[in-house]
Protein backbone atom coordinates (compact mmCIF):
# COMPACT_ATOMS: atom_id res chain seq x y z
CA UNK A 1 0.00 0.00 0.00
CA UNK A 2 1.54 3.35 -0.91
CA UNK A 3 1.05 5.78 1.38
CA UNK A 4 -1.13 9.10 1.54
CA UNK A 5 0.58 12.96 0.03
CA UNK A 6 1.84 15.04 2.75
CA UNK A 7 -1.41 17.02 3.70
CA UNK A 8 0.09 20.54 2.87
CA UNK A 9 -2.76 22.22 5.42
CA UNK A 10 -1.41 20.22 7.93
CA UNK A 11 2.23 20.50 7.03
CA UNK A 12 1.64 24.31 6.90
CA UNK A 13 -0.44 24.50 10.56
CA UNK A 14 2.73 21.99 12.38
CA UNK A 15 5.30 24.10 11.03
CA UNK A 16 4.26 27.69 11.56
CA UNK A 17 2.97 26.17 15.14
CA UNK A 18 6.61 25.35 15.74
CA UNK A 19 8.12 28.25 14.48
CA UNK A 20 5.88 30.55 16.55
CA UNK A 21 6.89 28.19 19.84
CA UNK A 22 10.24 29.68 18.96
CA UNK A 23 9.24 33.19 18.52
CA UNK A 24 10.07 33.07 14.89
CA UNK A 25 7.79 32.51 11.38
CA UNK A 26 7.97 31.75 8.27
CA UNK A 27 9.16 34.75 6.66
CA UNK A 28 11.78 35.15 9.70
CA UNK A 29 12.93 31.68 10.14
CA UNK A 30 16.27 30.16 8.05
CA UNK A 31 14.81 26.58 9.33
CA UNK A 32 14.03 24.13 6.86
CA UNK A 33 12.31 20.83 7.55
CA UNK A 34 11.07 17.53 5.70
CA UNK A 35 8.13 16.21 5.66
CA UNK A 36 7.53 12.17 5.82
CA UNK A 37 6.05 8.72 7.55
CA UNK A 38 7.68 6.20 8.97
CA UNK A 39 8.20 2.73 7.32
CA UNK A 40 6.07 1.84 3.52
CA UNK A 41 2.76 1.30 5.05
CA UNK A 42 -0.04 2.80 7.05
CA UNK A 43 -0.75 0.36 9.66
CA UNK A 44 3.48 0.90 11.02
CA UNK A 45 3.50 4.20 9.98
CA UNK A 46 0.91 5.04 12.65
CA UNK A 47 2.08 2.44 15.09
CA UNK A 48 5.76 3.84 14.37
CA UNK A 49 4.65 7.76 15.14
CA UNK A 50 2.61 6.57 18.19
CA UNK A 51 5.76 5.10 19.67
CA UNK A 52 7.51 8.53 19.22
CA UNK A 53 4.63 10.48 20.58
CA UNK A 54 5.16 7.84 23.47
CA UNK A 55 8.53 8.62 24.15
CA UNK A 56 9.49 5.39 23.30
CA UNK A 57 11.03 5.26 19.32
CA UNK A 58 13.61 7.65 19.84
CA UNK A 59 15.32 6.18 16.73
CA UNK A 60 15.54 4.69 12.68
CA UNK A 61 17.40 3.17 10.52
CA UNK A 62 17.31 3.75 6.30
CA UNK A 63 19.95 1.64 4.17
CA UNK A 64 21.75 4.19 2.31
CA UNK A 65 21.17 2.37 -0.86
CA UNK A 66 17.48 3.48 -0.14
CA UNK A 67 18.61 7.30 0.28
CA UNK A 68 20.38 6.87 -3.11
CA UNK A 69 17.41 4.91 -4.74
CA UNK A 70 14.87 7.64 -3.29
CA UNK A 71 17.07 10.51 -4.43
CA UNK A 72 17.34 12.10 -1.00
CA UNK A 73 20.26 13.22 0.67
CA UNK A 74 21.07 11.49 4.33
CA UNK A 75 20.09 12.79 7.32
CA UNK A 76 21.88 15.09 9.03
CA UNK A 77 22.31 16.27 12.86
CA UNK A 78 20.19 19.33 13.33
CA UNK A 79 17.80 18.30 10.35
CA UNK A 80 14.14 19.07 11.10
CA UNK A 81 11.80 16.70 10.23
CA UNK A 82 7.85 16.40 10.09
CA UNK A 83 6.52 13.00 10.84
CA UNK A 84 3.15 12.15 8.96
CA UNK A 85 0.62 9.64 9.98
CA UNK A 86 -1.16 7.36 7.68
CA UNK A 87 -3.73 10.56 6.26
CA UNK A 88 -0.76 12.38 5.23
CA UNK A 89 -1.36 14.80 8.24
CA UNK A 90 1.64 16.01 10.27
CA UNK A 91 1.73 15.42 13.59
CA UNK A 92 5.09 16.24 15.25
CA UNK A 93 8.81 17.38 14.68
CA UNK A 94 11.80 15.33 15.52
CA UNK A 95 15.07 16.91 15.34
CA UNK A 96 18.11 14.79 13.87
CA UNK A 97 20.73 14.32 17.08
CA UNK A 98 22.87 11.87 15.82
CA UNK A 99 23.81 9.89 12.45
CA UNK A 100 26.17 6.43 12.56
CA UNK A 101 26.76 4.70 9.13
CA UNK A 102 26.98 1.33 10.43
CA UNK A 103 26.39 -2.08 8.36
CA UNK A 104 23.32 -4.01 9.03
CA UNK A 105 25.20 -6.91 10.71
CA UNK A 106 26.95 -4.03 13.22
CA UNK A 107 23.68 -2.54 14.17
CA UNK A 108 24.02 -3.46 18.46
CA UNK A 109 21.34 -4.37 21.02
CA UNK A 110 21.35 -0.72 22.38
CA UNK A 111 20.38 0.67 19.00
CA UNK A 112 17.63 -1.59 18.38
CA UNK A 113 15.94 -0.81 22.32
CA UNK A 114 16.21 2.89 21.41
CA UNK A 115 14.66 2.29 18.20
CA UNK A 116 11.79 0.85 20.58
CA UNK A 117 10.08 -1.36 18.27
CA UNK A 118 7.87 -4.70 19.14
CA UNK A 119 10.05 -5.99 22.84
CA UNK A 120 13.59 -4.36 21.90
CA UNK A 121 15.45 -6.81 21.18
CA UNK A 122 18.19 -7.11 18.51
CA UNK A 123 16.40 -10.23 17.07
CA UNK A 124 13.13 -8.59 16.85
CA UNK A 125 15.01 -5.01 14.85
CA UNK A 126 16.90 -7.48 12.68
CA UNK A 127 13.62 -9.84 11.65
CA UNK A 128 11.38 -6.82 11.10
CA UNK A 129 14.14 -4.48 9.22
CA UNK A 130 15.55 -7.10 7.24
CA UNK A 131 11.65 -7.76 5.92
CA UNK A 132 11.56 -3.91 5.50
CA UNK A 133 14.74 -3.49 3.51
CA UNK A 134 13.77 -6.63 1.52
CA UNK A 135 10.14 -4.85 0.46
CA UNK A 136 11.90 -1.12 -0.13
CA UNK A 137 15.04 -1.83 -1.69
CA UNK A 138 13.54 -4.79 -3.87
CA UNK A 139 11.62 -1.89 -5.79
CA UNK A 140 14.83 -0.39 -7.19
CA UNK A 141 15.75 -3.68 -8.09
CA UNK A 142 18.26 -4.31 -5.06
CA UNK A 143 18.50 -6.70 -2.24
CA UNK A 144 19.51 -6.17 1.23
CA UNK A 145 22.38 -7.89 2.37
CA UNK A 146 24.10 -8.18 5.97
CA UNK A 147 27.11 -5.58 4.85
CA UNK A 148 24.48 -3.13 3.68
CA UNK A 149 25.29 0.55 5.27
CA UNK A 150 22.16 2.23 7.12
CA UNK A 151 22.23 5.71 8.49
CA UNK A 152 21.43 5.00 11.79
CA UNK A 153 19.51 8.01 13.03
CA UNK A 154 18.67 9.37 16.71
CA UNK A 155 16.27 11.89 17.52
CA UNK A 156 14.51 14.12 19.57
CA UNK A 157 10.70 15.48 19.38
CA UNK A 158 11.14 19.39 19.33
CA UNK A 159 7.08 19.87 18.81
CA UNK A 160 4.00 18.11 18.35
CA UNK A 161 0.66 19.39 19.72
CA UNK A 162 -0.37 16.87 21.12
CA UNK A 163 2.40 16.85 23.51
CA UNK A 164 2.37 20.76 24.06
CA UNK A 165 0.87 20.39 27.48
CA UNK A 166 3.00 19.06 30.27
CA UNK A 167 -0.20 17.42 32.14
CA UNK A 168 -1.17 15.74 28.22
CA UNK A 169 2.49 15.03 27.69
CA UNK A 170 2.92 12.88 30.84
CA UNK A 171 -0.71 10.87 29.97
CA UNK A 172 0.56 10.32 27.06
CA UNK A 173 3.85 8.33 28.42
CA UNK A 174 2.66 7.28 31.97
CA UNK A 175 1.90 3.64 31.33
CA UNK A 176 5.08 3.15 29.12
CA UNK A 177 7.06 4.52 32.14
CA UNK A 178 5.48 2.05 34.66
CA UNK A 179 5.88 -1.07 32.53
CA UNK A 180 9.87 0.60 31.97
CA UNK A 181 10.56 0.91 36.08
CA UNK A 182 8.24 -1.36 37.46
CA UNK A 183 7.27 -1.11 41.58
CA UNK A 184 11.19 -0.53 42.37
CA UNK A 185 11.22 2.36 40.37
CA UNK A 186 14.39 3.64 38.08
CA UNK A 187 17.78 4.20 40.21
CA UNK A 188 18.09 7.64 38.08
Amino acid sequence: MAQALPDAGSVSRLWEAYLASLGETVATTEKTFTAWPFCDNAADADQLLALVLRGIKRATAGSLAEFEAAGDPLPHVGELSLILDSAGVARCVIQTTRVDIVPFNEITAEFAATEGEGDKSLAYWRRVHWDYYTRVLGKAGLLPDENMLLAAERFDVVYSPDLADATSSWDVKASDWDTQVGEEGDPN
